[in-house]
C-alpha cells in the first residue's frame, strides 16, 4: 500500500501536469508554484522544477529555454488525456454531492457516482500532507431555524417525477394533502423542481387549472407518466417565478409593512435588510422599521418569531390577523391554576344553573 507521502507526490505532480498550457508561450516555474500552493501544496520552487524535469523524461513535456524565464509546456501536436480530477474539483464535488441528490434523475447521477466516490477517495488519500484536502471539516452549511429532520422520498417515485420533467409529460398521481388530511387523484404538468430547505418540491399546474402550485414530493402516493405532452410549459420562467416570492406560501400581493421594533432587533435587520427599501427610523423607545414586502405565509411566521421585539403597525388587516393569532396563543399558555379555577369557576356556575331550573315554579 502506497505511503501517504508516495501519494501526495503522485497527486502533486498529476495537478502540476493539469495546470501545463498545450500552446508554446507555455507557463513559468513561479506561475506553476503559485497555482500549486493555491491548492494546499507546500513546496518549494526548487521541487517544482525537480517535477518537471523528472515529468519531462516520462510524459511530451516542452521547456522553452529561448525566453527568460523559461516556459514548460505540452509538446505541440501530441493529444495527451489525463483522467481524474484536481484537488479543488474534488472539494467541490463533495461539497456539492448532497444537495444535488434530490435535483438529479437517477440516471444522470449513476453517471456522476464514480466521480463522488473519486472525490471521496482523493481527499482521503491526501488528508495527512495537504491542509487542503481537510478543508471540508471546517465548512459547513447549516439551517438558521429548528433542526428538523428531512421527510423520506420513496426513491422510485422521486425518479419517476424527475423522468416525467425530463420527458416533459404529465403524470397522473394520488397526492397527500397535510392540510385537508386527505389523499388526491389528479393530472399534473410537471414544469420544475425545488430544493427548499428540507423538502423537495414539485412545481406543476394541476389539469384543467392553469395555476401553478408546490407539491411536496414526499406527499405523492402513486406516480405514473402519461403520454400526453405537458401544458403550459412554454409560458413558465423557473427564475421569474422564484423571484416573484412563490415559495413563500401564501399570496404574493406586496404590501407596504410597517412596525415598531426594539433596538435589538434593528441591529440584527440593519444587517440583513428586510428588502432593498428597507428604512429605519429611531423613535422614543425603539425604531420603526417599513419595508415593502410579499404578504406571504413566511412573513407571518417570521413576525410570530420575533415576540414582543416587534408590534405590526401596518397594513390594519396584518396587524389584526398577528393580534388575534398572539391573544390566542397567550391564553393556550394561561398559568394551569388561573385554568383550573376558571374551569372550577364555570362549572358551579353550571350547577347553581341547574339547581335553580329545577326548583323553578313550572307554568
Amino acid at each position: 500500500m502506497p505511503s501517504a507521502k508516495s501519494h501526495s507526490t503522485v497527486s502533486r505532480q498529476w495537478e502540476l501536469l493539469k495546470h501545463l498550457p498545450k500552446r508554446e508561450s507555455g507557463i513559468t516555474v513561479t506561475e506553476l508554484l503559485v497555482r500549486l500552493e493555491s491548492s494546499g501544496f507546500k513546496i518549494s520552487r526548487r521541487t517544482v522544477e525537480r517535477d518537471l524535469i523528472d515529468l519531462s523524461l516520462v510524459f511530451p513535456l516542452h521547456c522553452n529555454d529561448d525566453i527568460t524565464p523559461y516556459a514548460w509546456y505540452w509538446t505541440p501536436g501530441v493529444n495527451v488525456e489525463l483522467q481524474g480530477i484536481t484537488l479543488t474539483e474534488a472539494l467541490s464535488l463533495a461539497l456539492v454531492e448532497d444537495a444535488i441528490r434530490p435535483l438529479l434523475p437517477a440516471s444522470m447521477l449513476s453517471v456522476l457516482e464514480p466521480r463522488f466516490a473519486h472525490a471521496r477517495q482523493k481527499l482521503k488519500g491526501l488528508e495527512d500532507d495537504n491542509p487542503a484536502a481537510r478543508w471540508l471539516e471546517k465548512v459547513a452549511s447549516v439551517r438558521p431555524d429548528l433542526n428538523l429532520q428531512a421527510p423520506d422520498i420513496d426513491p422510485h417515485l422521486l425518479e419517476r417525477l424527475q423522468k416525467a420533467l425530463i420527458d416533459e409529460h404529465q403524470v397522473q398521481c394520488q397526492y397527500y394533502s397535510a392540510h385537508t388530511d386527505k389523499l388526491s387523484e389528479m393530472t399534473l404538468n410537471p414544469l420544475a423542481m425545488v430544493q427548499r430547505g428540507l423538502v423537495t418540491y414539485l412545481i406543476a399546474t394541476a389539469h384543467p387549472y392553469t395555476d401553478v402550485r408546490q407539491f411536496a414530493v414526499h406527499r405523492f402516493r402513486i406516480v405514473d407518466q402519461l403520454d400526453k405532452p405537458v401544458e403550459g410549459l412554454q409560458g413558465f420562467d423557473l427564475r421569474a417565478y422564484l423571484a416573484s416570492d412563490a415559495l413563500q406560501f401564501g399570496t404574493l400581493a406586496k404590501i407596504q409593512f410597517q412596525a415598531w421594533v426594539s433596538e435589538r432587533q434593528a441591529r440584527l435587520i440593519r444587517e440583513t435588510p428586510l428588502s432593498p427599501d428597507m428604512t429605519l427610523e429611531q423613535v422614543e423607545d425603539g425604531y420603526r422599521v417599513r419595508s415593502t414586502l410579499s404578504n406571504t405565509w413566511q412573513l407571518h411566521w417570521w413576525i410570530l418569531s420575533q415576540g414582543d421585539a416587534m408590534v405590526v403597525e401596518q397594513p390594519a388587516e396584518l396587524r389584526t390577523h398577528i393580534g388575534e393569532m398572539l391573544q390566542r396563543a397567550a391564553a393556550a399558555y394561561r398559568p394551569m391554576r388561573e385554568m383550573v379555577d376558571v374551569a372550577g369557576t364555570v362549572v358551579s356556575l353550571t350547577n347553581m344553573l341547574t339547581a335553580t331550573q329545577s326548583v323553578a315554579p313550572r307554568s
